[in-house]
């Protein structure tokens, strides 16, 4: 049994995992004032972190057509897969499950779709499990399981310098976005349900950094886990993060990562991103 896995670029897996797993990655589509870009391929976040900046500045995303992941599957079935399991971003906050959705009732019953529930390595680490599940050997079902399993064992926890890009792209509602800018406050958020909501608010954006590593901690429990840091243009900041999560969880701490966010997300978060998703083992 040969099983493809499918993901979308807002997985953003690690450059140090690339060649080690079979995955085939749909990239969304990144718009800046009128000029289109695939993410990974033609647009890089720090150019949406300085049309972020700029003013007058429009930038927006689109999911990939459902005809991209159509022609994909195609591909890896007549190349001789037995079954494809696509694993996408959170049906929430884009479109791209929809889509994939759409071209998997076209192309047939070997096609399974699975919504991650969230984005980045929330997203890449059941893509990553349900790759391990298909270099296993497991059938179509089993490495469908796989993804859904992992997905419900990961927590997504961000902070932003600013709620307004989020607000902007319809990610969150104004009255959440009104917390960001009164009184100073400074929200950390996650996603629930699919959705991005506040988990908890403070004062300063060094006392969210330091709120943000103890819910990973509480995340993570009293067992193993994964942990994937993302930033976007604060290399430093992430690095803290790593450096602070690596002394609390100390040998229960397997597998982690340090990446920058890709362009979509870069789109609706803003320059000062921080993140941190905890994958329990």
């Amino acid at each position: 049994m040969t099983i493809a896995v499918v993901t979308d670029s807002t997985a953003y897996l690690p450059a140090e995992l690339n060649g080690t797993y079979e995955l085939t990655i749909v990239p969304l589509t990144v718009v800046i004032n009128g000029w289109a870009g695939l993410e990974g391929l033609e647009v890089a976040p720090a150019e949406v972190a300085r049309a972020l900046t700029a003013r007058r500045a429009a930038v927006s995303t689109s999911r990939p057509a459902p005809s991209q992941f159509a022609d994909e599957y195609r591909r890896l079935l007549a190349a001789g897969a037995d079954g494809v399991v696509s694993v996408h971003l959170s049906a929430k906050l884009s479109g791209t499950y929809e889509a994939a959705q759409l071209a998997a009732a076209e192309v047939g019953p070997q096609v399974r779709v699975v919504d991650s529930g969230t984005a980045a390595m929330g997203l890449g680490f059941p893509a990553l499990a349900a790759a391990a599940s298909a270099r296993r050997g497991h059938d179509l079902d089993t490495v469908t399981r796989a993804a859904v399993e992992h997905a419900a064992a990961v927590t997504t926890l961000f902070y932003v310098d600013t709620l307004e890009f989020l607000r902007r792209g319809g990610r969150i509602g104004a009255a959440e976005a009104l917390l960001g800018t009164a009184l100073s406050v400074k929200p950390i958020l996650h996603v629930q349900d699919g959705a991005v909501v506040v988990r908890d608010k403070v004062r300063t954006a060094g006392r969210a950094l330091t709120r943000l590593v103890d819910l990973a901690v509480e995340a993570a429990g009293d067992g193993e886990a994964d942990v994937a840091v993302h930033h976007l243009g604060t290399p430093d900041r992430a690095s803290a993060l790593v450096d602070d999560l690596s002394a609390r969880l100390g040998n229960r701490l397997r597998d982690c990562y340090l990446t920058e966010v890709g362009a979509v997300v870069a789109a609706h978060t803003g320059p000062g991103l921080a993140g941190v998703v905890v994958h329990k083992r």
